[in-house]
């Protein structure tokens, strides 16, 4: 089995090339937070670049993936159905798929999953209240134009409070898609051990699973329903830059959701700092990280290297 190469391991290389090489109908569940085309991160991101504080100067140079350009979703759309049909070959029957996604760049990505094959079950939502509002004010163009002094302040106070189409984002979306059954639930879920959802993993007060989950104590009624176990203070560890870390609380929750065999593998193909495998090896799980970026890595394998397993 070519997987036995790759178990228990983040491998370096391009995603696509080393998931072909990857065993049909071998892998459980994939949980993965993709690169997603927005400008200078694509999938040649390359993290100083992003980290970079002429990067990351408004207006002289956007900050990393504000630049709107309807080329982005198309370029990703396509380069994502060919990860898409890829995973859905090497995911056993039943098997589910679930990817982080940018809420702007969501339905280029949910359309990639569901033309490579797979069914879409839904969209879970990672709700949150702490994000920096990205939205721009008009004042530096403002200042650029040729009138009085007089005029320019006039203006800034007719449009002050509007500002570019950026809303604060307080939540993420995660697409929930599934490779179709072998036969019925029942059959594939006996052969393979893929394909249902374990409603004994609860949320908030002793809850039913939601589509909607949260990290942190908002108010009463949100923490009832939707809180999941909030994450240790120190996961993400001490040589972590990575602009992106997933919570380690989140992943172990839609591992537990879905994988029923102790020797299941869960695959990430773009697995950056290693959030995924710290959740797989937390739990006892097996898991196949893949990432492009050696720094990343590099940050992944000292994150498993201080993770217990359960």
């Amino acid at each position: 089995m070519y997987n036995q190469k790759y178990l228990n391991k983040i491998t370096l290389g391009d995603s696509l090339e080393l998931i072909k090489k990857l065993d049909e109908n071998s892998i459980d569940l994939v949980l993965t937070d993709p690169p997603y085309f927005l400008d200078k991160m694509d999938n040649n991101w390359k993290d100083e670049k992003v980290a970079d504080a002429r990067n990351q100067a408004a207006v002289k140079s956007l900050p990393s993936g504000m630049v709107f350009n309807k080329k982005q979703g198309l370029e990703f759309y396509n380069w994502f159905k060919q990860i898409s049909a890829e995973l859905l070959r090497v995911l056993k029957p039943g098997a589910f798929f679930f990817s982080f996604s940018s809420p702007r760049l969501y339905h280029r990505l949910v359309s990639a999953i569901d033309d490579a094959g797979f069914e879409i079950r839904d969209n879970f939502i990672w709700l949150y209240t702490l994000n920096q509002p990205k939205a721009m004010s008009l004042n530096h163009f403002i200042d650029k134009m040729a009138i009085s002094e007089g005029e320019k302040d006039a203006l800034k106070d007719q449009f002050k409070g509007w500002k570019t189409p950026q809303i604060k984002s307080c939540y993420e979306p995660i697409v929930m898609a599934q490779k179709p059954v072998d036969g019925t639930f029942l059959n594939t879920f006996i052969e393979y051990g893929t394909g249902l959802i374990n409603t004994e993993v609860k949320v908030g007060q002793n809850m039913f699973p939601t589509n909607v989950m949260t990290i942190e104590n908002i108010n009463e009624i949100i923490d009832k329903y939707f809180l999941i176990n909030k994450p240790n203070k120190t996961e993400k560890g001490d040589i972590n830059h990575h602009k992106t870390v997933k919570p380690v609380a989140l992943c172990e929750h839609i591992i537990k959701l879905t994988c029923f065999k102790k020797d299941a593998v869960v695959l990430d193909p773009f697995v950056g700092s290693g959030t995924t495998a710290v959740a797989a090896k937390s739990l006892g799980v097996n898991f196949i990280g893949i990432d492009i970026n050696p720094e990343y890595i590099e940050i992944a394998e000292n994150r498993l290297s201080k993770t217990s397993t359960f």
